[in-house]
């Protein structure tokens, strides 16, 4: 039909390899093929007894009901009536009659969002195996975006969904950003939401945070998720791009909590420039910053006991023990825990997270070791030894001290080597030296340690005196009679 339209019937037919008698019969419309329907079946229809007896009724009870259901329960109670080799027919059969007489369904809307109107924020678990100097490292990312540009930022979240680590979280997000959006999106929060009501019932930390950044709270409906489709769609892809890319580091393992910290930045970092024009046109029109940031941490009374141990949130911390017996102020960071005494701070820890009802023990030997040199014998059956004894080095070093003395005089070497390490501060070169010197069977000498790694005393400097003349003597005499 191309070459008809510059060509004659004769030349268009033998460019297009037809006879001419083909091509006069194409002009002449006599060629044309006539759709017809077929009016009757090349098979017998193998639901015609089930499909109105049965299926219809399940159909209209529980009309969401699966195909494959449906399949199965034909196949059990009525394999008499049923061929189970029909499936597919009945598949394509229910999924008509569902086009036809179904429910409606529900829609997804596309939504549009100005620049810097909405900023939005959720936490999700990451099932990667990631490890923390070999140990377990079970945690969450926190995950912000604004909606506009897609810009994001993420970090991890080593405890639970807490009102810190969202404080927190948002805090060092609008920092990266360089400004505050006017609407703060989540979903149902415990930690920004009483949820006890059906009003937005903040909670009283959560409010003072949103009033400090002028930001207004907003959330999706109880258990509707999706309708945080702009955080919950980018969480189903960061996840998948961090186990892509541990995959391709060839580790899991990590040495610190910071370190990777740092390696979620990156991946995040990567997606980011992709769109950094977009976020530079968006990012123009977020608030400024407040010139303070806001408290991102709980506080809480408690009182130091007799063991110079604190708890919190079933975890034991030990503290120094001059804290002994003291009621001292606890604020609770997402990554940390501040000890404040009569308004001073006086430690920081390293906050751990106990999971499904399990107690944690975090015993530093530098808060007890000047209580410990002085009754070493106590080490040998303390309650935390295995975690008040550092790990590695120092553990391999104890149970060589268990079988090559006994009890008593392993625990004496092991204070007075505690002690020696605080005292130098060089735990991990004396551990180092120390088992060294095992690997020859023997246990080296306290006192060249201690002139090994303790700080050579200085020099004793020279003084010369003069004696002073006698002639100066009655002059102080005289002095002395005059007054």
């Amino acid at each position: 039909m191309d070459y008809r339209k510059s060509y004659t019937q004769t030349v268009a037919a033998a460019k297009a390899g037809l006879s001419e008698r083909t091509a006069r019969r194409i002009d002449s419309k006599a060629h044309q093929p006539v759709a017809r329907k077929r009016s009757w079946r090349t098979r017998e229809d193998p639901l015609t007894d089930v499909w109105e007896p049965i299926v219809l009724p399940l159909l209209n009870q529980i009309p969401d009901l699966p195909a494959i259901d449906i399949f199965d329960h034909l196949c059990e109670l009525h394999a008499d009536k049923f061929d189970t080799r029909a499936r597919r027919t009945l598949e394509r059969r229910v999924n008509h009659w569902r086009q036809l007489y179904g429910p409606d369904l529900p829609v997804i809307f596309p939504q549009e969002h100005l620049p810097g109107e909405q900023g939005i924020a959720d936490f999700t678990v990451v099932d990667s195996p990631v490890t923390i100097a070999g140990e377990p490292a079970p945690h969450r990312l926190f995950h912000y975006r604004l909606s506009c540009s897609g810009w994001a930022y993420a970090e991890p979240v080593w405890g639970g969904e807490s009102y810190t680590a969202l404080a927190s979280g948002l805090s060092r997000a609008y920092e990266a950003s360089g400004g505050v959006p006017q609407e703060q999106r989540t979903d149902s929060l415990s930690a920004a939401y009483k949820n006890r009501q059906e009003q937005d019932d903040f909670t009283d930390n959560y409010a003072q945070f949103c009033q400090h950044y002028n930001v207004k709270a907003t959330r999706n409906n109880r258990g509707i998720a999706h309708e945080n489709g702009s955080i919950e769609s980018p969480n189903g892809h960061l996840k998948p791009r961090l186990q892509r890319a541990l995959q391709i580091r060839g580790s899991f393992d990590f040495d610190s909590r910071e370190a990777y910290g740092q390696f979620v930045a990156q991946i995040v970092a990567r997606h980011n420039r992709r769109i950094d024009s977009a976020f530079k046109s968006e990012q123009r029109q977020l608030q400024p910053l407040p010139q303070a940031t806001s408290v991102n941490y709980t506080e809480q009374n408690v009182r130091v006991s007799r063991t110079s141990t604190i708890v919190f949130k079933r975890v034991t911390y030990s503290v120094p023990s001059r804290l002994k017996n003291a009621r001292v102020l606890l604020r609770a960071f997402d990554d940390r825990l501040e000890l404040y005494c009569s308004g001073a701070h006086t430690v920081t820890l390293v906050r751990l997270f106990a999971r499904n009802q399990q107690r944690l023990h975090s015993v530093n030997y530098r808060h007890l070791i000047e209580s410990l040199v002085k009754k070493p014998r106590a080490l040998r059956h303390y309650r935390w030894r295995d975690d008040l004894i550092p790990e590695g080095d120092y553990q391999q070093i104890w149970r060589w001290l268990e079988q090559h003395h006994d009890p008593d005089r392993a625990s004496y070497l092991m204070v007075r080597l505690l002690h020696l390490a605080h005292k130098s501060d060089q735990e991990q070169a004396l551990g180092r030296y120390v088992l060294a010197q095992l690997e020859q069977d023997q246990f080296p000498c306290l006192l060249q340690c201690e002139k090994r790694f303790l700080d050579q005393p200085g020099a004793i400097p020279t003084i010369n005196i003069s004696q002073h003349a006698l002639s100066q003597y009655s002059v102080l005499i005289t002095q002395g009679v005059a007054a």
